[in-house]
């Protein structure tokens, strides 16, 4: 078997011998420290409890492990932890890449791979240092493999590079999302704080792209027969995006960041553009004004927008038990607003409605769906947790 994972509760000797040489990759392994949870102080109406389970510096983005319901969770600065909840056990990873540390930049987003059974592949991101100061936002897959002492990601494989690189500190956006037929990788490529190249589809910067599992462009998309990177592009006009997310019907939705006012929720389909910078419910951080949308602008319209700004993190469909009542409903975990904002999605209209907002004591930088329906929170910050959210 190409990949080694933890199991749930034990930890068998055949994986420790094969994994043996995994924890010497990169950082220095450390020891297994088992954790307990504490509770989370939130108002009484919020129809949830919270529980921390371990601190994190900067957290970026946490994953769930198919078949034993560990995470993956990175940091901004580089490194990432595996959590056990079962046992409570927390093993740091080695194998990481070697990140653009610095404003928005550094490790962003993970994933397990569609066939991840099979292949034990992850996905990461982050930023990457370039010439002349220049940095890009990245993409590269790599075997997940970890013995009782330590995890490693082997083979790391950079397959997807933002193009152009930028003197820039910010608008990576870097975020995944698989296809549901498991057969094509959508990631966010933020405009990098560049404003216009969005409108520009010789480069990926403020788009959407489209590829293969391998990084490669993928047949049907909207300009496939035009050169690279413009061959990789599914949506433009887009800003900074920080979740992206197909609902249970197949749709493709994105959250992104506006500038002062007019942060925006997409529904996402091939070939659109979305107005970016040339419309926009919010304004220049200057002052100076951007046209609103209109009926006859030629762009998307965002199915709902937020002025004041939520200042967007990672999102989710709902799809578990748990939480019966907001199955199907989008989840989205804020970094502005300290909250977890419930919306209903309506496809047929590329219309949203926020049905509900739950305040939080920190900044939210990520969410995740656990098998039994709980909900995993990543607080932001230097002294953020990651939380286990279950009904009251």
């Amino acid at each position: 078997m190409s990949h080694k994972v933890l199991s749930s509760a034990l930890f068998p000797i055949a994986l420790m011998t094969a994994s043996c040489g995994a924890a010497q990759v990169g950082d220095s392994a450390s020891t297994p420290t088992p954790r307990s949870a504490t509770a989370v102080e939130l108002d009484a109406a919020v129809p949830f409890t919270a529980e921390a389970h371990l601190d994190l510096a900067e957290g970026w983005a946490v994953a769930v492990e198919p078949g034993t319901g560990n995470l993956l969770i990175t940091e901004k600065a580089g490194t990432a932890k595996y959590y056990n909840p079962a046992t409570g056990e927390v093993l740091e990873v080695s194998g990481l890449p070697t990140v653009a540390y610095g404003g928005q930049g550094g490790l962003g987003d993970v994933a397990f791979a569609p066939d991840y059974a099979s292949t034990g592949m992850v996905y990461l991101s982050w930023a990457q240092a370039a010439e002349d100061n220049a940095r890009r936002a990245v993409a590269a897959r790599g075997r997940l493999e970890c013995s009782t002492s330590a995890c490693a990601i082997t083979g790391l494989n950079e397959i997807w590079r933002q193009e152009p690189a930028v003197n820039s500190p910010g608008h990576f956006s870097h975020k995944f999302a698989f296809s549901p037929d498991g057969q094509h990788l959508f990631i966010a490529s933020g405009d990098r704080m560049q404003a216009d190249p969005a409108q520009d589809n010789s480069n990926t910067l403020g788009t959407i792209v489209r590829l293969n599992l391998d990084g490669s462009p993928a047949a049907g998309n909207p300009f496939a027969d035009q050169p690279s990177p413009t061959n990789q592009i599914w949506s433009y006009g887009h800003r900074n995006i920080y979740g992206l997310e197909f609902d249970a019907g197949g749709q493709l939705w994105d959250v992104e960041h506006g500038p002062r006012g007019g942060d925006e929720l997409n529904m996402v389909e091939p070939g659109n553009n979305y107005g970016w910078p040339d419309r926009s419910f919010g304004v220049n951080y200057n002052g100076d004004p951007i046209p609103d949308h209109s009926a006859d602008d030629g762009f998307v319209k965002p199915a709902i927008f937020w002025t004041p700004v939520i200042a967007p993190g990672g999102m989710i469909f709902y799809r578990g038990n748990m939480f019966a009542d907001w199955r199907g409903q989008l989840l989205i975990a804020n970094l502005g607003t300290q909250t977890l904002v419930r919306l209903s999605t309506d496809a047929a209209t590329g219309t949203a409605t926020e049905e509900a907002r739950y305040a939080f004591p920190r900044r939210l930088r990520d969410i995740e769906q656990a098998a039994d329906g709980s909900l995993w929170v990543v607080e932001d910050g230097g002294n953020g947790r990651l939380l286990r959210l279950t009904p009251r």
